[in-house]
């Protein structure tokens, strides 16, 4: 699968569509159950060992049958310095194949916001899992995603997130247990400018058999520092590969990767690549050969490298 042109969902489309701090529609699809995370955590006692604790805000999901049609989450702000601090949780119950695309935004430049979001998603015994996570955000916003996944035997996670629009600041943090037979296939998108970006991954390989690949894709510019630590832990027999690319666009901006693999297994393996560079002068002249702009140049470059075959 390739991914094109992507777009954050529209909100009438949206299962779920949390604007500021309110509510503005919700709609469960047969066989899944859709709920503001307040009302989880008091109808659903069991679901209070996911969250962290007492929500105020957030959604949780339960996908108790077969979905139709991929579910949709929509989070937005458009008021000035609103600060979400969502808590989310979605399940996917045993031998379920689904399908989610959750869009992240701010509505207008110079907001000022916050975005606070810990999730959980748990993937029951066999379940399957595609899972899309789209950020646009303004130029003075701050946002703070944390994502833990939950990987119980022979499931298995496609995900990719794409950051569409940088914030001024940015913690993106993901944790991922992979329990017996196990898979995940992780792949971050970045181009930002004028941002702090902190990225802080690990994937941990806890039950035999379990495989996992993490992949970034990097652009700096104007002005970015970027830092990602990403953490390959191999506790039971299992594989485990990091790739981790980086480009600089100019002289004001940093990339720093530091990947960390840690094998307490004999019979496991763990590998990675990683690289910074920049863009090849001759691959511009080349393209302005033929008649493209310089900024037009680099973007082509720059969107080719960003590319990944899902």
């Amino acid at each position: 699968m390739v991914m094109k042109n992507v777009k954050l969902a529209p909100k009438k489309s949206a299962n779920f569509y949390y604007l500021n701090h309110t509510l503005e529609s919700l709609y469960s699809p047969l066989g899944v159950e859709i709920l503001e995370s307040p009302i989880a955590f008091k109808k659903y006692p069991w679901s209070r060992k996911y969250f962290d604790k007492k929500p105020q805000e957030g959604y949780f999901i339960w996908v108790r049958q077969q979905p139709d049609k991929p579910l949709i989450t929509c989070v937005a702000i458009s008021q000035a310095k609103t600060n979400q601090q969502l808590q989310n949780l979605l399940i996917i119950e045993k031998g379920i194949t689904a399908e989610s695309l959750v869009s992240c935004s701010a509505l207008a430049s110079g907001l000022c916001a916050k975005h606070q979001a810990q999730g959980k998603i748990v993937l029951k015994e066999g379940a399957s899992l595609s899972y899309k996570h789209l950020h646009s955000w303004g130029k003075e916003d701050y946002v703070k995603p944390d994502y833990e996944f939950i990987l119980e035997k022979g499931a298995r996670l496609e995900y990719f997130y794409q950051l569409l629009n940088p914030p001024k600041e940015l913690t993106f943090k993901t944790k991922i247990s992979l329990l017996e037979k196990a898979s995940a296939n992780l792949n971050v998108i970045m181009r930002s400018k004028n941002s702090a970006i902190n990225i802080e991954e690990e994937m941990d390989l806890l039950g035999k058999g379990a495989q996992g690949t993490v992949n970034l894709r990097l652009v700096a510019e104007k002005n970015t520092k970027i830092k990602a630590v990403n953490k390959l832990i191999a506790k039971a027999e299992g594989k485990g590969h990091l790739e981790c690319q980086g480009m600089i666009l100019d002289n004001q901006s940093s990339i720093e990767l530091i990947p960390d693999l840690i094998n307490k297994n004999k019979n496991s393996l763990l590998t990675h690549e990683a690289s910074i560079g920049k863009i090849n002068e001759e691959e511009i002249n080349y393209l302005r050969a033929r008649g493209l702009s310089q900024k037009e140049a680099i973007n082509l470059i720059v969107n080719g490298f960003l590319h990944l075959n899902l």
